[in-house]
């Protein structure tokens, strides 16, 4: 799990006014770093299949909302996939 700290650090890096802490920006980088938190995992634990799944639907809800905002602000879009290093 990701810890309290390192959570509000990604709200504070992406939020757009000083009262959001739920929009696509900030959902798609708290994603982003449980993503990167459970690859850790799996490769030391090869055969946790049901961390792989969560995984898998961690990575298809990201790319749901990075999807949709491509379709709201492609500005943004291209930003946070640069600041956080997805590829397109």
């Amino acid at each position: 799990m990701i810890s309290t700290e390192k959570k509000q650090a990604i709200v504070k890096d992406l939020q757009v006014n000083k009262k959001d802490n739920g929009s696509a920006e900030v959902q798609i980088g708290i994603l982003s770093a449980r993503i990167e938190e459970l690859t850790q995992h799996l490769k030391e634990n090869k055969k946790d299949f049901m961390a792989r799944r969560g995984l898998l639907q961690m990575v298809g809800k990201r790319r749901r909302l990075l999807r949709y905002l491509a379709k709201q602000d492609s500005k943004k879009y291209l930003e946070l996939t640069e600041k956080l290093k997805i590829r397109r």
